[in-house]
């Protein structure tokens, strides 16, 4: 997963995943998983079980089930040797990534289909000019309406940021200056560093003001010092973006060039203060708060009684810093770097925030980098698309209310409840059963299970957006208008009481969450459909699809980062010694296995970034298997199209992961991504299962057999 601040998703979607609000306060990003439903279908039943007779299914034997399709499957593959080949290759041949794609996968098929009611209701709404000012019609219609005038747009150019690149030219001092980037932070503006309010890790009633670090226009601090060619041609060609950026505010090719080389060096000193991918994954690490006097004496230059007070949060007594490290470099270079370089680099980062909402030559210019270079992309997305989601960004739990009014009953919740309830019954049953972990340890993690939190579908309290004025005349300023006002809102929590109805998803959103510090799990109604969710599919691809995805949620309360939070969600250590380290050894043969794979070329998966992610699927598989054996203790269908049920719940497993991408795109995810890529989320958590190998009768010299003294088994 991904952090929003520390909420674990399951990410199987595209890159652009973060439906997330207060995404104008630059937060770091959250993970996702896939989910499934109960049902039953009818079955065949054959005496040969083996997997010699599973790749012999027909066609039509196949299509008596639901869930699994046998054109997805490659059949001249022993499922012993590359499950995800066996279980997807089909898919993997017929389905080539769309031009204006990175990646196209199970996640993005959905997202599709979500994205074609979307648009639906979209077009309707956009289409009532007389809907009640402040509804979710109005809201939705009139900044659809306003993205998708891409005449009025072209015609606009950059004269919507025009005002605040005036204000940023017009700053004289160090102080101005800060003013102003607070200011255009607060409506949506990268750059510098990350200031939000969540909840205090330490006390999760409470909320907290928190600093991260920041400020680069790369997707990771790797990509500014490694030295790999891959790493330089990004640089050579970030650098030419910056240049054609800065052209396209006006400035001729000589003072671009000098302006793209200031901001490259300043973000690189930036880079080089900023903690890794793997060190941010350190919750006690991360967590260093000081009153706002003390972080005013240790980053004087930073000013931060006079931002906050611009800010709207001087509320604050205290201040969480994330990355000490980090500010003390942004408080060195606040003095030694000319004021006009800073301009500069404000003014980088204001466009690079609003371009994909101005004229179409800065849409293409951001595109040409961040699609094409970047994520290897070869064309841009329709309009329609792109404006989409700008929507559900800025506005989705308005969105959210048109979409599930046409999409989620009432009785999808109850079922995706219902198995929930059947995922906590077997974890429980996991941890009471651990040979690994003592009683009083037991005692405590049954307690954190006990006490978990579910939201399904949508929340039970709409979001209230008065306030927020959206209207027809310009898309950049609803955008800008949205940010500032979920900026405030997000402000405004200081000294309230902990709101644990709020959603950090859209409905529409094709993914889950886990937060910790609420220690609750989340499932959008826009994950919850085929392939995750099937209410015609039996037991076995149900529990092995939304099943597992439940249980992965769940598992993330019990990573090695979740393991961390008390079942109240505050950051403290509630193990024994011994069982801690336990645990800890058992992570480390997680990161030894992972680690092991090769994704490209010479290319490795990082089994330390991804760890987290790791464990929650192995763990998550195995509680999902467990729920399915009481499941079909109830209701047996024997054998659907020539599989087993046991067979059936691994492939809907691996069909959950089916992905193809680019390389560019691929090399990102390795680099950034605490997600494993789709083969090896399959593959990881079947070897190292004994039930995998009883179902697809796999023995020792086989590819996926793990020998037993290096198999993995956490939860």
């Amino acid at each position: 997963m991904t952090w929003f601040k520390r909420k674990y998703q399951l990410r199987g979607d595209s890159p652009n995943k973060h439906h997330m609000k207060n995404r104008n306060l630059l937060l770091s990003s959250a993970a996702v998983a896939g989910l499934l439903f109960s049902g039953c279908s009818s079955s065949t039943t054959q005496d040969d079980t083996s997997a010699t007779a599973t790749t012999s299914t027909t066609t039509t034997e196949m299509n008596m089930g639901q869930g699994i399709e046998l054109a997805n499957l490659d059949t001249t593959v022993n499922p012993c040797e590359d499950f995800y080949q066996y279980a997807n290759g089909g898919w993997v041949k017929n389905n080539p990534i769309p031009a204006s794609e990175s990646r196209w996968g199970s996640f993005n098929e959905l997202a599709e289909k979500n994205n074609k009611v979307l648009r639906e209701l979209l077009n309707e709404a956009s289409s009532n000019t007389t809907a009640t000012k402040g509804s979710a019609g109005q809201l939705v219609g009139d900044f659809y309406a306003a993205g998708m005038d891409s005449v009025a747009v072209n015609q606009a150019g950059m004269t919507p940021i025009k005002p605040a690149l005036d204000k940023i030219a017009a700053v004289k001092t160090t102080d101005e200056l800060l003013n102003t980037v607070a200011d255009l932070k607060s409506k949506g503006m990268s750059g510098y560093y990350s200031m939000y309010v969540t909840q205090d890790d330490k006390i999760s009633t409470q909320y907290a003001l928190w600093a991260m670090q920041g400020g680069l226009g790369l997707p990771d601090r790797d990509y500014y010092l490694k030295d790999d060619a891959r790493s330089k041609t990004i640089r050579t060609e970030y650098q030419k973006h910056l240049q054609n950026m800065f052209q396209l505010l006006g400035d001729d090719a000589a003072a671009a060039q000098k302006k793209a080389s200031t901001v490259l060096n300043m973000e690189t000193r930036l880079a080089k203060a900023s903690r890794t991918r793997v060190e941010l994954r350190d919750p006690y690490a991360n967590y260093n708060k000081v009153s706002i006097q003390e972080f005013a004496k240790q980053n004087p230059n930073m000013k931060i009684t006079q931002l906050l007070k611009t800010m709207g949060a001087d509320a604050s007594k205290e201040i969480i810093v994330g990355q000490p490290a980090f500010f003390k470099e942004l408080n060195g270079m606040l003095k030694s770097v000319p004021l006009n370089d800073w301009k500069t680099y404000t003014q980088w980062h204001l466009a690079r925030s609003m371009s994909p909402y101005l004229s179409e030559n800065f849409v293409n210019e951001n595109f040409n980098f961040y699609g094409k270079v970047l994520n290897g992309a070869k064309e841009i997305q329709p309009r329609w698309k792109r404006v989409l989601r700008a929507t559900d960004g800025a506005v989705g739990e308005a969105l959210g209310q048109l979409y599930v009014q046409k999409t989620f009953s009432p009785e999808a919740k109850t079922k995706a409840l219902e198995m929930v309830n059947n995922l906590q019954e077997a974890f429980k049953e996991h941890v009471r059963d651990l040979e690994w972990m003592s009683d009083e340890t037991k005692e405590r993690a049954l307690q954190k299970l006990n006490a978990f939190a579910v939201k399904i579908g949508y929340p039970d309290k709409w979001e209230d957006y008065k306030g927020l004025d959206v209207s027809r005349n310009s898309f950049a300023a609803n955008v800008m208008q949205a940010n500032q006002f979920s900026f405030r809102k997000n402000i405004g929590k200081i000294g309230q009481p902990v709101d644990r109805n709020e959603w950090f998803m859209s409905p529409p959103t094709v993914n889950a969450y886990y937060n910790p510090s609420m220690n609750e799990i989340v499932f959008p109604a826009g994950i919850l459909q085929p392939p995750f969710f099937d209410p015609n599919a039996d037991d076995a691809v149900n529990y092995g699809g939304m099943g597992a995805v439940i249980g992965h949620e769940l598992t993330h309360g019990f990573d090695d980062q979740g393991a961390k939070y008390d079942f109240e969600g505050n950051l403290k250590d509630w193990w024994t010694k011994e069982d801690l380290e336990k645990f800890n050894a058992r992570a480390e043969m997680v990161d030894k296995q992972y680690s092991a794979y090769t994704v490209l070329d010479n290319l490795h998966v990082n089994g330390k970034l991804t760890m987290g992610e790791n464990i929650a699927d192995i763990g998550g598989l195995n509680i999902a298997y467990t729920a399915l054996q009481k499941a079909l203790e109830k209701n047996h269908p024997g054998e659907i199209a020539g599989f087993t049920p046991e067979q059936r719940f691994f492939l809907a497993w691996a069909q959950i992961w089916r992905v193809n991408m680019r390389d560019e795109a691929q090399n990102q995810q390795i680099l950034t991504d605490p997600h494993s890529p789709g083969r090896f989320r399959t593959n990881g958590p079947v070897s190292n299962m004994p039930q995998f190998y009883e179902a697809f009768g796999c023995e020792q010299g086989d590819k996926m057999f793990q020998a037993e003294n290096n198999r993995v088994k956490i939860w």
